[in-house]
């Protein structure tokens, strides 16, 4: 049953996606095969799918959410194209499939990078302007938030800059590299659908925990191939076993927040927590 409704929001924000980048003009033309590449290339959707969901819990016109939760994807596609450039992870393959720079060329993977940043805000400015609603515009300032300065960028730059690093700074680094477009998800669709303020904080909390449980079993998944390149991650100072353990401890937390939400249907949260952080890929 979740599965299905899970297919269905899919549905809707690819549909999003691909009315949002149709070119207008043959010069966007050049962009459009590059970006629609990227957005299209299998990913799990996972960012906007956590929006709906949880503007879902308090309110039930989809459609005005989905500017939003396109415009979160089109964020994180846009990190992933910059994030395999030569210049940072210097990927050749994302997904299977080859890296935008590898399929395009450097300077499109750039451009194609930069229109979907800028075609993402783009997209929340002309839903604010047409919704005309408060929340709406607090919901596209969590998001932008989460997105730079102070938020996935700065992960980043950790990640690119620090060489040595404790425990406590990598889960501070994952917590923002990773965790903030997931929390930002979660908090942003909750105010968009008009939640309580005491809901907002509890979901926001929820968010943080299941971000960082999302990205330890990255490294679970990655454990061997990190221990090989002695890369920066958990698995520097912890075995797979205790990895397992701190999901644990973050997926206990999710689980008690939900039961904080009372009177709201958790039920798709409560199925996504483990399924995502125990999943194979």
């Amino acid at each position: 049953m979740f599965k299905n409704k899970f297919i269905d929001y899919i549905t809707l924000i690819d549909n999003e996606l691909e009315e949002i980048i149709s070119p207008m003009n043959k010069y966007q033309s050049i962009m459009y095969e590059s970006i629609r590449y990227s957005l299209f290339s299998g990913g799990k959707r996972l960012r906007p799918v956590l929006l709906l969901i949880t503007y879902n819990m308090f309110s039930k016109d989809t459609k005005l959410a989905l500017p939003y939760a396109a415009s979160i994807e089109m964020i994180h596609t846009y990190s992933l194209i910059h994030d395999d450039l030569p210049s940072m992870d210097n990927d050749d393959y994302r997904r299977g499939k080859l890296t935008a720079h590898k399929m395009f060329g450097e300077a499109l993977a750039i451009l194609s990078g930069d229109a979907l940043l800028n075609l993402a805000f783009e997209t929340m400015l002309k839903a604010n302007m047409e919704n005309n609603d408060q929340r709406a515009i607090r919901a596209s300032n969590e998001i932008s938030k989460s997105a730079g300065y102070s938020g996935m960028i700065l992960g980043q730059v950790i990640d690119m800059y620090e060489r040595e690093l404790d425990v406590k700074e990598i889960l501070y680094m994952y917590s923002l590299k990773t965790g903030e477009l997931i929390r930002a998800s979660i908090t942003s669709g909750a105010i968009l659908g008009g939640a309580s303020e005491k809901h907002i904080a509890v979901l926001d909390e929820f968010g943080k925990n299941l971000g960082l449980s999302f990205q330890i079993q990255d490294d679970i998944l990655d454990f061997e191939k990190d221990k090989d390149m002695d890369k920066l991650t958990l698995s520097k100072y912890y075995s797979k076993e205790q990895l397992i353990e701190l999901i644990n401890y973050h997926n206990d937390k999710c689980k008690n927040l939900l039961k904080q939400l009372d009177g709201l249907n958790t039920s798709p949260f409560e199925y996504l927590v483990d399924e995502l952080a125990y999943r194979e890929i």
